[in-house]
């Protein structure tokens, strides 16, 4: 935004050629995996959206659709349940 100081004491602001960068929205890493793929028993794929302490990682940095996301932390529950996946820290 240019800011151009005017006689009167009036203060012009042009919102005209200003550089605006537009983000490009990222697309959603699981867009080609169907919903039912998205169980307990794909532990590879679950593993990629947990952090190094085994806390699930938020949609906000993953990009994950909200529906996959809600399978995601369902099927990581379960796994956690019948101790397929440590709840404490992240298995290598």
């Amino acid at each position: 935004m240019s800011i151009k100081k005017a006689d009167e004491g009036y203060v012009k602001v042009s919102l005209v050629n200003q550089s605006v960068f537009i983000r490009k929205k990222k697309s959603c890493p699981l867009r080609s995996i169907p919903l039912p793929e998205i169980t307990y028993k794909n532990l590879k794929l679950l593993n990629k959206f947990l952090s190094e302490r085994g806390k699930i990682l938020p949609s906000r940095i993953t990009n994950v659709v909200p529906k996959k996301q809600k399978a995601l932390a369902n099927a990581i529950k379960i796994a956690r349940q019948l101790a397929l996946i440590s709840p404490i820290k992240k298995e290598f």
